[in-house]
């Protein structure tokens, strides 16, 4: 589509705001502007207001501002170009297309939607006719009201062979848009017949829940018909491109934000029916890379459901390959298993709602059903067992084209990998990272690159005096503001994530130096990450930005303030690395150095909250004496006296 400027000034002159938003709050009218409750928080008092002569809405609790188009966006989840579509339609006008052949092709899948509505409209009655009775006991079997069978479109398709055909024919409909609409199966004699007979007939619809094709589910047994059937591939239908119940499904995924993938139509049904209503499935195939796209866009992490046996496995274990090269900041998926040999609506009819939550409450997070996969599915009870399982994985980790992501993945594999096997030499170590790459190896962070060479060096040892400072205490955060010391994050490492952060912001000439560590370390503080996130892509972007450039750019981002005021802490500036006067082979040496304190101590705290955590569930000795040596080792650290003051 050609959305213009004078096109959306078009929709939003035949709309008034408060019309739109109307319907989801209640407004009362407040000299010229309208006033409600905010949509977007709970509250009391009413904080959101409408104006129809500057035509927005803004709502002082949340902060969010815009017009009819963002309006529908934010509370009902749709794109862009949805909410247009959806407001020119209401307010009777055509979005422009590019050129006459699309025109065409909208009219042409228009007039197959008419017919393949006319098709559900007859499913439908069958479903309630003389002939349906069978598929109606089938429904009331699997505890089905009628109420759910109408909100789902449900019918029955007769097992006459030309009975759906002889009615569109009845009502003008030509045979071979019947064809085009995937309704219609052609013999090798050329003799046409319904496509679908004797089925229980699941209407698919779009995102707007027009109908576009259908699905089918086999009444009788032991014959050579397939249990489900769907449409086959049309102008409208696309079965890898779109989801069972999404458009009934995304207002509820919107406001829970989260969304269930089960296996099936009667799946997604049931769990409707027991007050559970942002569920889909894909259609009766493995989930595609266009369907993860839908899901993302309804909710940041996924759950996908799946039966507990071989089968549900297998498709849990495709999905994560499909997913793995799309994984992006934010978004991935968990999984699911249900108890072996049960659907959803046998645990919700078993135990309600309640029931299925705990299911899910129980979900794996993608990384973990990853790690099972893979460390199931091999032995590695030799060396070159081992060393093969790093190879694969680092192969497979590779597909990921998020960097983040990927670094962290390595970082995490290689945490699990180091708990098999804690005795490994640092050769073997070495030799590993050679055969199969970094995630088995090291240190749990990168290793940083050597400036201009794609090879790297040995985290450099950290200083006496720098292990002596407070970077390594387990200490009180900065105060984020002068007078307000509770505002920051309440952990002890923000210190060490300043340092880190604030030493490339007074040196940015050293940032491509150590790019590839600063972007991968794990930090907090939510300011200090948003602040190395500009710094970031303004380097990126920036060829040779000096520190005035640098935190000009920081300020034009909105991230300028939070610069001045830790470029402000007095505590920061104890360390002389830190200052823009350091000599740059001075700075860089003393980041590398904080960059060690801020990895031991990390790993050290990780693995501390680890033993802790199986300490309560199962004391043993061995478990204590393992806590005891953490924290001897954590307790140590500032004492050990390891190389040159770089101060």
């Amino acid at each position: 589509m050609a959305i213009t400027p004078e096109f959306l000034e078009e929709i939003k002159a035949r709309l008034r705001v408060s019309d739109v938003v109307g319907r989801r709050v209640k407004l009362t009218r407040r000299g010229r502007e309208f006033v409600g409750l905010s949509p977007f928080n709970q509250e009391k008092t009413p904080s959101f207001t409408v104006n129809d002569q500057k035509a927005f809405y803004h709502c002082f609790s949340s902060g969010k501002h815009g017009d009819v188009f963002s309006f529908l966006q934010e509370v009902e989840g749709l794109t862009f170009p949805e909410a247009v579509e959806r407001l020119a339609e209401e307010v009777g006008l055509e979005v422009p297309r590019t050129s006459h052949r699309s025109k065409q092709e909208i009219e042409k899948k228009r007039s197959l939607m008419d017919v393949v509505e006319l098709a559900a409209q007859y499913f439908e009655a069958g479903l309630q006719g003389d002939a349906g009775g069978t598929a109606r006991r089938y429904l009331d079997g699997r505890k089905l009201a009628p109420k759910t069978w109408r909100q789902f479109r449900l019918g029955y398709a007769p097992e006459a062979r030309t009975g759906l055909l002889s009615h569109l024919k009845a009502k003008d409909v030509p045979v071979d848009m019947m064809e085009q609409a995937g309704l219609l199966s052609k013999n090798d004699a050329g003799d046409v017949y319904d496509k679908f007979r004797n089925r229980i007939m699941f209407p698919i619809a779009d995102t707007r829940g027009r109908v576009i094709g259908f699905g089918g589910r086999a009444l009788e047994k032991g014959t050579n018909r397939p249990k489900y059937l769907n449409s086959p591939e049309t102008p409208l239908f696309h079965k890898g491109r779109i989801l069972y119940n999404h458009h009934l499904a995304r207002q509820a995924a919107h406001d829970t934000q989260s969304i269930l993938v089960a296996e099936g139509y009667m799946d997604v049904i049931g769990l409707a029916q027991a007050g559970i209503a942002h569920a889909v499935a894909p259609l009766g195939t493995a989930l595609t890379g266009d369907q993860l796209s839908l899901l993302w866009r309804m909710a940041p992490e996924p759950v996908l459901c799946f039966d507990g046996d071989a089968a549900g496995t297998k498709a849990a274990y495709r999905a994560i390959d499909v997913a793995l090269p799309m994984l992006r900041p934010g978004h991935s998926l968990r999984f699911a298993f249900l108890p072996e040999g049960q659907d959803p609506d046998d645990i919700v009819a078993s135990g309600g709602a309640q029931a299925f939550h705990h299911v899910l409450s129980r979900a794996l997070p993608l990384v973990e059903a990853l790690w099972q996969r893979e460390i199931n599915a091999h032995d590695i009870s030799t060396p070159e067992q081992r060393a093969g399982f790093e190879k694969r994985m680092s192969d497979l980790l590779s597909s990921i084209q998020e960097k983040r992501i990927r670094d962290h993945y390595r970082r995490e594999f290689g945490q699990r990998w180091r708990a098999l096997f804690p005795t490994s030499a640092p050769q073997e170590r070495q030799s590993q990272r050679a055969a199969g790459g970094p995630i088995m190896g090291g240190g749990a962070r990168r290793a940083m690159p050597r400036p201009g060479v794609g090879g790297a060096v040995p985290t450099p040892v950290p200083s006496a005096a720098l292990l002596q400072s407070g970077l390594a205490k387990r200490a009180s955060p900065i105060a984020y503001n002068e007078n307000d010391s509770h505002k920051g994050p309440d952990h002890s490492c923000e210190m060490r994530e300043a340092v880190l952060v604030i030493t490339l912001l007074n040196h940015p000439e050293l940032i491509h130096s150590v790019e590839e560590a600063f972007a991968a370390v794990e930090l907090q503080s939510p300011q200090l990450d948003r602040l190395r996130r500009v710094i970031l892509e303004v380097a990126v972007s920036s060829d040779g930005v000096d520190r005035g450039g640098l935190i000009t750019h920081l300020h034009s981002h909105g991230v300028g303030k939070i610069a001045e005021r830790y470029l402000g802490r007095n505590v920061l500036k104890s360390f002389r690395f830190v200052d823009s006067s350091c000599p740059a082979e001075d700075a860089l040496k003393g980041w590398q150095q904080a960059y060690a304190i801020h990895d031991k101590v990390g790993r050290l705290e990780a693995e501390l909250a680890e033993i802790i955590a199986e300490l309560a569930a199962e004391p043993t000795e061995e478990k204590q004496a393992q806590w005891q040596s953490l924290r001897m080792e954590l307790d140590l650290l500032q004492a050990d006296v390891l190389g040159d003051d770089p101060r």
